[in-house]
């Protein structure tokens, strides 16, 4: 039988002894089970999954980014992919060169932690790519699912604004390092229309003021320059400049092509003119918090961000500032006043967001 050898340490905890080794990520596809299957019915589950009572259906979206990501110039996984190995698929452990000896073949190692992973480096195209694992010999179930709840229950989701603040300290240029300039001048910025109002850690420091987190605001300002978010940062860090847009592709991210000029200074001012016009025509609303008051939260700021693209376009002048005086004759259609940018009126949410975008285009003629 063929056979092949997993560098391994041994490590003692509480739960028992357990091996922590590096693997070739090929190997790992290979060994390990219940990932793909599972991305090709969508139905089964692990039993792990059933005694544990925490259903995680494999995602084809969530494995289709991983696909994406281990095949960037910078990918990695500094955290353990976790199995279980029967002692019988074991062939032994080697004390004298501490490496772990398995059987080369298929489905002998089950997959406590790390499923979308492994089912994303199914798709690796470059020449290596290892990962560390912890791998547990003959656990029982019971001990399986005390594991997975653990892994699966304690851990704490990063907060996006927190994700989105750490662009800061890149070093190469990405739409993601370019929206976070652009919110915090606009934030820090005298005179600007969101000058103290974004939740930069995603979290209010003074709630009188701040309305708007930073990971709404890149999500949305991005999705005027980037199709692909993750892929413009690996071409910009290989070293080469992704592609301008032009036609349907330009009308559908405007500011692309400024932001492959670099003109960082100019997106942030064509936001500036857009949103003055918003806090020129409706003062009140946009700028006092109040709890039933929408139009400075989430659900007016995400319906004016769509309207931005197609009033933008209307000028018909892309990849030029459009000034917040060209902007305001449109904006003195709206018949909205200030105290109509409600919770009763349009509601938290997408209804809410969908509602307000369409009355504000309507009555704008556009």
């Amino acid at each position: 039988m063929q056979e092949f050898r997993i560098k391994c340490l041994k490590c003692i905890q509480p739960i028992g002894e357990f091996y922590v080794g590096v693997i070739n990520s090929d190997d790992l596809v290979k060994i390990t089970f219940a990932d793909v299957h599972r991305l090709e019915t969508g139905t089964e589950m692990r039993d792990v999954e059933v005694y544990s009572g925490i259903q995680r259906e494999l995602s084809k979206n969530r494995v289709k980014e991983i696909e994406q990501y281990v095949n960037n110039v910078d990918a990695t996984f500094p955290t353990s992919i976790i199995l279980n190995i029967n002692i019988d698929d074991i062939i032994g452990f080697d004390e004298k060169t501490s490496e772990l000896i398995l059987p080369y073949k298929d489905n002998i190692a089950k997959i406590l932690d790390g499923q979308h992973r492994i089912a994303g480096l199914d798709n690796f195209t470059g020449s290596l790519f290892q990962l560390n694992v912890t791998i547990f010999v003959e656990m029982e179930l019971e001990d399986q699912a005390i594991v997975f709840s653990t892994i699966n229950i304690t851990q704490t989701k990063v907060n996006k604004s927190i994700v989105s603040n750490l662009y800061e300290f890149a070093v190469n240029r990405s739409p993601n390092k370019t929206a976070h300039n652009i919110i915090r001048a606009l934030n820090k910025k005298e005179g600007s229309p969101f000058e103290n109002k974004i939740k930069i850690l995603g979290t209010a420091v003074d709630k009188n003021k701040e309305t708007i987190t930073q990971a709404t605001f890149s999500e949305k300002l991005m999705n005027l320059f980037s199709k692909d978010t993750m892929k413009d940062r690996d071409t910009f860090k290989r070293g080469i400049t992704p592609s301008k847009f032009e036609g349907a592709d330009l009308k559908n991210k405007p500011l692309r092509n400024i932001f492959i000029e670099g003109d960082d200074g100019k997106i942030a001012k064509i936001i500036f003119e857009y949103f003055k016009a918003v806090e020129q025509r409706w003062p009140i609303a946009w700028g006092v918090v109040e709890q039933e008051m929408i139009l400075n939260k989430s659900t007016g700021f995400l319906a004016l961000m769509s309207l931005f693209r197609d009033l933008y376009l209307h000028f018909d002048n892309i990849g030029e500032v459009i000034t917040t005086e060209q902007y305001m004759p449109y904006f003195l259609k709206v018949r909205l006043d200030d105290s109509d940018f409600n919770r009763t009126k349009y509601i938290p949410g997408s209804g809410g967001q969908s509602q307000l975008y369409k009355d504000l285009k309507s009555q704008m003629g556009i």
